[in-house]
């Protein structure tokens, strides 16, 4: 029902940043929360950040809090991720989803994006 893309991911030295977009599309108008979730190869989906549609309410994992910062701009569809003083653990797809609640399980979001890959040097 909604469609979503990511962009922006790439490599980077340990210590960079970055910042992910994701598009929104399609059947958004019930829409109400955003996420940010990344998986590595062999690992389970591990929640980053959700932001609520209306209201820009966010909601942080503890690895992401103080570090990644979630943002969206409703006028453009778009919802974005800034990374801060990446390490390689945080190699990994990222992936944007949407549902209608803001919450940490990806089972809560019924819409994702193909990921976007993101590599940290060492």
């Amino acid at each position: 029902q909604v469609q979503l893309a990511e962009s922006g991911g790439r490599w980077v030295p340990a210590g960079g940043s970055l910042r992910l977009s994701c598009v929104v599309s399609g059947r958004t108008y019930d829409m109400a929360a955003l996420a940010w979730f990344r998986q590595a190869p062999g690992k389970d989906r591990e929640f980053l950040a959700a932001i609520r549609w209306i209201g820009g309410r966010t909601l942080y994992s503890d690895a992401a809090q103080g570090r990644f910062t979630i943002n969206r701009d409703n006028a453009k569809h778009t919802v974005w991720l800034e990374m801060n003083s990446l390490n390689p653990e945080d190699t990994a797809v990222y992936l944007c989803a949407a549902g209608s609640y803001m919450r940490r399980s990806p089972d809560e979001y019924g819409d994702w994006g193909q990921g976007t890959q993101v590599t940290v040097g060492q």
